[in-house]
Formats: structure tokens, C-alpha cells, sequence
């Protein structure tokens, strides 16, 4: 059996908080994405151009279930210097810095950092 075509990208990334406000905060305030669709109180839909991120509120004292685990979720910026501008933003901002921006083997430069649930997020800076 052959593979079928290749996907068109990846469509959504979608996290259970416990913070909604907060998460949506970092991610509309700070980082500048839009409100897509606010079905609920407990649901938000974000977008920053083709990409979906959405937040769902747990239900109070649930926590995450199972294995799987998040490592990271990335931000493609369009020039080298974004990284360290948006390093100095961000942390003028208090948020919780996990790296310094660097600049990869492969040209590359980026940094890390946390959502207000924990979740890491990185600022990349990418050649074609």
C-alpha cells in the first residue's frame, strides 16, 4: 500500500489550561494573535494567520490525563533580530524565560519561554 499525498500542514494545536484568561492573555496581548471564535466561557479559538490555537478550560481540580506530553510550541518569525526584540518584549512582560536567544547550526535563531499554564513556546527565526 502506497502513502496517500502528503498533509498541507498542520492545522491546529489545541491545549487544556486551568488559567484560560491568563493563557489568552500571553497569547492575544503579548503575542499579538486574534480571537477566531469564542464559543463558550471555557473555549477560545486563536489564529495568526493559517495556524489555529486553541484553549480549553479544564474543569476546576481536573488535571492533564494520560502520556501524552507537549514538548514545545513554535512561533516562526521573519528576521533574525525579531528573536531578540521579542526576548526583550517578553521578558519586560515577566515572562518566565526557560533560554536565551541563540543563534542554531543551522542558522536558525531562537529563544523559549512559558505560557501562564507552563507550556513552552518558542520564538524561531528560520532560513527556508
Amino acid at each position: 500500500m502506497e502513502r496517500p499525498a502528503p498533509t498541507s500542514g498542520m492545522h491546529h494545536v489545541a491545549l487544556n489550561v486551568i488559567n484560560l484568561e491568563e493563557c489568552e492573555q500571553f497569547y492575544v496581548g503579548l503575542l499579538g494573535m486574534k480571537i477566531e471564535w469564542r464559543p463558550d466561557n471555557d473555549n477560545v479559538y486563536l489564529c495568526s494567520g493559517n495556524d489555529n490555537l486553541a484553549l480549553h478550560r479544564l474543569p476546576a481540580g481536573k488535571r492533564p490525563e494520560g502520556t501524552q506530553r507537549l514538548d514545545h510550541i513554535g512561533f516562526v518569525l521573519n528576521e533574525p533580530g525579531l528573536v531578540d526584540e521579542w526576548y526583550e518584549y517578553l521578558s519586560a512582560h515577566e515572562v518566565k524565560i526557560k533560554a536565551a536567544p541563540k543563534t542554531h547550526r543551522d542558522g536558525a535563531r531562537s529563544f523559549y519561554c512559558e505560557d501562564p499554564a507552563g507550556n513552552v513556546v518558542q520564538m524561531i527565526y528560520y532560513l527556508p
